[in-house]
């Protein structure tokens, strides 16, 4: 087989980047600026972030404005960076302004102190970051070793056949085929959940990049805005790999590796096998925590918790009570959709300690 042709998908990449930037970007605003004009004596609530989660919080929204007419809800899925940006009002312009941002990567002890209102991290859903790839002609079981998984993505693994790839899976042929790393190009809490692993597992990977929600990628790898276009550039690239969040690779039905966990075993992404990594997660009073290598046989590798960001005082009254009572609602209510959708509901003690943190949320 060919190695893989770069400036012919380069070429492609140019009009799916079209199609994709559409889904994850401006298309997003549309739909925010689309939204239901609200009832006399209804309430707005804007908000904007992460694209892990947002799948979810579609379904949730959708569902809760059903039963609350009275109150709208748009939500910008922008990354998690961006959401963060608005969130702290940023040099935000006012049709960017929201009421609450959503991140996958927390705030830092910085970001929050630049809120004059105060802020609040509320965990609301998790999930597994997926390593999707295509290989064509290739069928059965990806095994992905720590070290093919670093190795790939820090341009040292450069194709397929690669005897550190290939050591972890005897029993397939792989094709000799040039791997295309495909990669998030904005600020991104799903980078910041993978990188996070690579830090806990590659003395390399930590010297030189460390946990962070924008990396300077090595090599000519692929970029892509949201989990939607690093998905739809996987699903159009041969040769292929990169990491998205599950929901999103299952939607494409695109194949995924299994990874090797802490305690050795190759176990495959699924709402299963995150809800094990998150088994004996302690949240500290900030309720920012992060399981970058779980332990547990039956635990998958990358997984990480979403927040929501809540201002702790917001000056109009409509809006506290619609956020507390929304927040609560998802909480209670819509974990049981977060299985179905391919998230991992929170475990009983990090849910109940996220409807405690809504209770700081007051009037200013």
């Amino acid at each position: 087989m060919k190695p893989y042709p770069r400036l012919a998908a380069a070429a492609g990449l140019l009009v799916l980047a079209a199609l994709i930037g559409g889904c994850s970007g401006s298309q997003n605003t549309a739909e925010a600026s689309s939204a239901p004009s609200v009832r006399p004596g209804g309430v707005l609530l804007r908000g904007a972030g992460a694209t892990f989660p947002s799948v979810l919080y579609k379904q949730w929204f959708s569902a809760y404005q059903k039963q609350h007419p009275d109150t709208v809800i748009t939500y910008d899925k922008v990354g998690s960076g961006e959401g963060v940006r608005r969130f702290v009002k940023a040099n935000v312009a006012s049709e960017e302004q929201v009421d609450f941002g959503a991140s996958d990567a927390a705030m830092t002890d910085e970001q929050m102190a630049r809120v004059p209102e105060g802020a609040l991290l509320v965990p609301m859903t998790a999930g597994a970051v997926a390593i999707a790839y295509n290989l064509p002609h290739f069928s059965g079981e990806l095994r992905l070793s720590r070290i093919a998984l670093t190795g790939i993505f820090s341009g040292e693994i450069t194709s397929w056949n690669d005897p550190r790839i290939a050591q972890s899976n005897p029993t397939v042929k792989l094709p000799k085929l040039t791997i295309a790393t495909v990669v998030r190009q904005d600020s991104s809490g799903t980078t910041f959940a993978f990188t996070k692993h690579l830090d806990s597992i590659s003395e390399r990977w930590r010297k030189q990049y460390g946990p962070v929600t924008l990396v300077n990628w090595p090599g000519n790898a692929l970029r892509a805005k949201g989990n939607e276009g690093v998905a739809g550039t996987i699903q159009h690239t041969e040769g292929s790999i990169g990491y998205v969040a599950y929901e999103f690779a299952r939607q494409l039905e695109l194949p995924m590796a299994s990874l090797e966990n802490k305690d050795g075993r190759f176990v495959a992404p699924s709402p299963q096998s995150a809800s094990a990594a998150l088994e004996s997660v302690q949240l500290p009073e900030n309720l920012r925590a992060f399981v970058p290598d779980p332990g547990g046989r039956d635990a998958y590798p990358i997984v990480t918790m979403s927040w929501i960001l809540l201002y702790q005082n917001y000056s109009d009254a409509k809006k506290r009570e619609a956020v507390k009572d929304l927040f609560s609602w998802c909480l209670r209510d819509g974990q049981q959709e977060a299985t179905k959708l391919g998230y991992a509901p929170l475990p009983d003690n990090v849910a109940s300690k996220s409807l405690q943190a809504l209770q700081n949320v007051r009037m200013r």
